[in-house]
Parts: C-alpha cells; sequence; structure tokens
C-alpha cells in the first residue's frame, strides 16, 4: 500500500504562487509514475501535470508556462509549483501515484485551491 498526503493548498488571488507538495509513504519504492490532477466545481477531474522517475514532465496546455511538477525521490515527495494563477485554476487538486508492479494506482485525499479575481 501507498499512502499520498497533499499540502500546500488553500486561498490565493489572482497573480500570486502556492506549492502543491505530496508526500508518499508505505510501499513507495514499487511508485513509477506520480501526477497532479484537479477537479473544479461542475467539471470532471483531469489531468493537470504528470512525471515519469527519470523522465520528462507533460503538462495540460492550460497550465503550461505557469506551473512546473517536480519530485524528490529521496524524500518521497511530489511537487506542484503554481505560479501567475488564475480564477480558472481554482479546484480539488490531487495527488497520483502508479505502481505497475502490483497493478496499483493510488490516490490522496485532495487538497483545496481558490483563487480570487
Amino acid at each position: 500500500q501507498v499512502q499520498l498526503v497533499e499540502s500546500g493548498g488553500g486561498l490565493v488571488q489572482a497573480g500570486d504562487s502556492l506549492r502543491l507538495s505530496c508526500a508518499a509513504s508505505g510501499n513507495t519504492i514499487c511508485i513509477r509514475d506520480m501526477a497532479w490532477y484537479r477537479q473544479a466545481p461542475g467539471k470532471e477531474r483531469e489531468l493537470v501535470a504528470s512525471i515519469i522517475s527519470g523522465g520528462s514532465p507533460n503538462y495540460v496546455d492550460s497550465v503550461k508556462g505557469r506551473f512546473t511538477i517536480s519530485r524528490d525521490n529521496a524524500k518521497n515527495t511530489l511537487y506542484l509549483q503554481m505560479n501567475s494563477l488564475k480564477p480558472e485554476d481554482t479546484a480539488v487538486y490531487y495527488c497520483n501515484a502508479d505502481c505497475p508492479r502490483y497493478m496499483k494506482n493510488y490516490w490522496g485525499k485532495g487538497i483545496l485551491v481558490t483563487v480570487s479575481s
């Protein structure tokens, strides 16, 4: 089992920055891919950014140039640096980890980011 706990969310104004963190614990050695998803009110959950261990990150077009995903394998932590935040970035952000060895996919409980205009 892998446990994921997000932190760093909150209420900010448009143009501000936030850094989300996702601390992984448990059988973290199985984790290959990690990602951030978000779900805005009334909308489906969407992939925001993903990163494969040792690989290049990928971003949804709406956050390219503003968000940066990174991971510190030594600390078992995933980050999402969010700059130039917009009201449309308001959502619950979820951390996701994939363990292909055990065919398991794990989710955090999510953390709310609210961007006021």
